[in-house]
């Protein structure tokens, strides 16, 4: 898979975390382990940026920027999935609102990605 088609598959999948999260949020359950999901190295787009991404690519500077966003996306998203699982329902719905710390990294990682992909064309 060429770059610029794994950076399209991580925006979406990335972009699905806001539906699962969602969906634990109104069930209080959960397939996802939230340890698991604060580990950046888990999905298979963190496979790809820590593993078999290309060396050109990796010594790029927005590499450094994508690593960071990408971390803290994942302690995010961890941290909101397990208030959802301990029934913090309201802690949760206020992880996922539009002024928090979520979207804010979330936005962040999706417009980065974006830019490298259109940098790499």
């Amino acid at each position: 898979m060429n770059p610029q088609e794994q950076i399209n598959k991580a925006i979406g999948a990335h972009g699905m975390w806001k539906v699962r999260l969602k969906d634990a949020i109104s069930t209080g359950k959960s397939d996802a382990n939230p340890n698991m999901v604060k580990a950046d190295n888990n999905c298979e787009f963190g496979k790809w940026l820590y593993g078999s991404i290309a060396p050109e690519l990796r010594n790029t500077p927005t590499y450094e920027i994508i690593v960071q966003y990408h971390a803290e996306f994942h302690k995010e998203a961890g941290r909101i999935l397990q208030l959802a699982l301990e029934g913090k329902k309201e802690d949760a719905d206020n992880g996922m609102k539009a002024s928090s710390a979520f979207a804010s990294i979330s936005s962040s990682l999706t417009s980065t990605m974006i830019e490298w992909k259109r940098s790499l064309m």
